[in-house]
């Protein structure tokens, strides 16, 4: 069965209750799994960047600021850990440093996997934790070369490893997004499970890569595309992520398994129509 992700990541805004909410949407729309984002911010954001003044929602900040305004610690994970399992939706993590995998791990080894964003692919230090700690991973490819992709697949291991063909454009042009990388990655990492993480406007093309051979799916989910955020607008509405769901799960049924045969439906047809 295809996995369907709702990337609630920092669509929160640092706010607890707009995340339980954002939970809610998620179960509700269909999705398997809720995911939110993990970082260090002084690890996470680069030191050319932590400076920058911002005019945000808040105030006048330095970007440093800002991205530690909208990060969850454990107290706040603990109470999106209940309140996922009282929902009966799984949830988890992209972590984008050591520390942040560390902390997630500790706290919360149930989670059923844990998702390595393109931003991080090329952190050695990071995958080679991640693989040592032999958790279920999603490694996101956007921004990555081949051989960049190769390199991080080395590390990690091409068993078990769900590798999502990505561009991290946000939002992503139609004609960047590239689709058919996915046949390409299933036949050059046969021995891992090939996904799609969207950052488009829209649905159908997000479908066409499950048609494609994408097994894993994710895009990021938003109550409003109109809210403070730099994901919003990649971001789908609960109403269009249950569109989403159900054509994926539409397309997913009838793919079937690839072995031309005549049907049951297609014996009355083939009685009033053969003539020989």
């Amino acid at each position: 069965m295809i996995t369907v992700v709702a990337e609630i990541g920092q669509n929160h805004n640092g706010t607890l209750s707009l995340a339980l909410d954002m939970c809610i949407a998620a179960r509700d729309a269909g999705a398997d799994v809720a995911k939110f984002q993990k970082r260090t911010p002084a690890l996470a954001v680069p030191k050319a960047q932590q400076g920058v003044p911002k005019d945000t929602p808040w105030g006048r900040m330095t970007y440093l600021e800002y991205r530690e305004h909208l990060e969850f610690g454990v107290p706040e994970y603990d109470e999106i850990d209940l309140y996922c399992k009282w929902l009966g939706i799984p949830w988890t993590v992209s972590v984008w440093d050591e520390p942040s995998f560390e902390l997630m791990h500790l706290n919360f080894p149930h989670l059923p996997f844990y998702k390595i964003p393109s931003a991080c692919l090329t952190d050695d230090s990071l995958l080679e934790m991640v693989a040592s700690a032999e958790v279920p991973v999603v490694l996101s490819t956007g921004m990555s070369t081949l051989d960049e992709v190769r390199h991080a697949v080395d590390i990690l291991g091409s068993h078990g490893l769900v590798l999502c063909h990505c561009n991290s454009t946000y939002p992503c042009p139609k004609e960047d997004l590239n689709l058919k990388v996915i046949t390409s990655l299933a036949e050059l990492f046969p021995d891992s499970t090939i996904g799609y993480s969207g950052h488009e406007v829209g649905l159908a093309t997000t479908v066409a890569a499950v048609a494609l051979g994408a097994q894993y799916v994710e895009r990021h989910i938003t109550l409003d595309r109109s809210m403070w955020g730099t994901d919003q607008a990649a971001s789908v509405e609960p109403q269009g992520f249950s569109r989403l769901v159900d054509d994926i799960r539409a397309v997913e049924a009838a793919l079937g398994d690839g072995v031309k045969r005549v049907t049951d439906g297609e014996l009355e047809a083939m009685k009033k129509l053969r003539r020989k």
